[in-house]
């Protein structure tokens, strides 16, 4: 007569990713450094071993990304043979906050294929609860090693502020939580020498990446570990270049 023999909860292959997950949690809760946590989790190799990468490095590789976009010298992409790898998994190597707006399209911008961004887009590129947790995903369980909060010219929710503080314009339905979010930004420029819209757009992004660095304990310790870089772009719709705003 067979015998059945019941295989225990935490063995069967189902329990694997929330196994994974708990180690992840229980390790947070022992306080044990971003690195620790990480292996905590027992993660397999990366889908894109070349995405294993310092902030420093990330963010060099993003720059000459936009450079090869500018030059219209960008690659050509093989999507069809890393489909396998990244069904299985993704390891960004930079997470980006930036505007919906549709003339910005990141991954353009940046010359990159899939798997790489960690894409969250707001009008305005502004951090709230929401995209913070987002972003706390990719750099907590995914190892992003870079955030840029990526502003653009000529943005039409930051002129929409302008227009709210200095003319007392009015907007109907969710649009004024937008332009309350961005008032800060505005008013810190308000009298500045220079061009108020594209002062008050870089500023917002300056304002967005201070926030996220210190916005949590995820974001801030990994910094703090020099796991994260946090930095600030600013994208010329007439050009497509990206210079860095700090």
């Amino acid at each position: 007569m067979c015998q059945h023999r019941e295989i225990p909860s935490g063995n069967r292959p189902a329990d694997l990713p929330r196994r994974n997950f708990l180690k992840l949690l229980g390790a947070a809760t022992l306080g044990l450094s971003f690195a620790e946590r990480l292996s905590a989790a027992e993660k397999g190799p990366p889908a894109k071993p070349q995405n294993v990468l310092s902030p420093d490095a990330a963010l060099e590789r993003l720059l000459k990304g936009n450079s090869r976009y500018l030059a219209g010298t960008m690659r050509q992409h093989d999507f069809a043979h890393e489909r396998p790898a990244l069904a299985l998994g993704q390891n960004p190597f930079a997470g980006i906050l930036g505007c919906a707006d549709s003339r910005v399209a990141p991954e353009y911008a940046f010359d990159t294929g899939r798997g790489d961004l960690f894409v969250c887009r707001v009008a305005g590129n502004s951090a709230n609860e929401n995209s913070i947790a987002t972003l706390e995903y990719a750099v907590y369980a995914l190892a992003t090693p870079l955030i840029m909060v990526l502003g653009h010219a000529k943005c039409g929710a930051v002129d929409a502020t302008i227009k709210q503080v200095k003319n007392g314009a009015s907007f109907p339905g969710h649009i004024p939580s937008l332009t309350g979010a961005l008032t800060p930004a505005v008013k810190a420029v308000l009298n500045q020498p220079g061009d108020l819209l594209e002062n008050a757009i870089k500023q917002n992004v300056r304002l967005n990446a201070q926030k996220l660095a210190a916005a949590s304990l995820i974001l801030s310790r990994a910094v703090e570990e020099k796991k994260l870089k946090v930095t600030g772009g600013f994208y010329n719709l007439d050009t497509g270049r990206v210079e860095l705003v700090s």
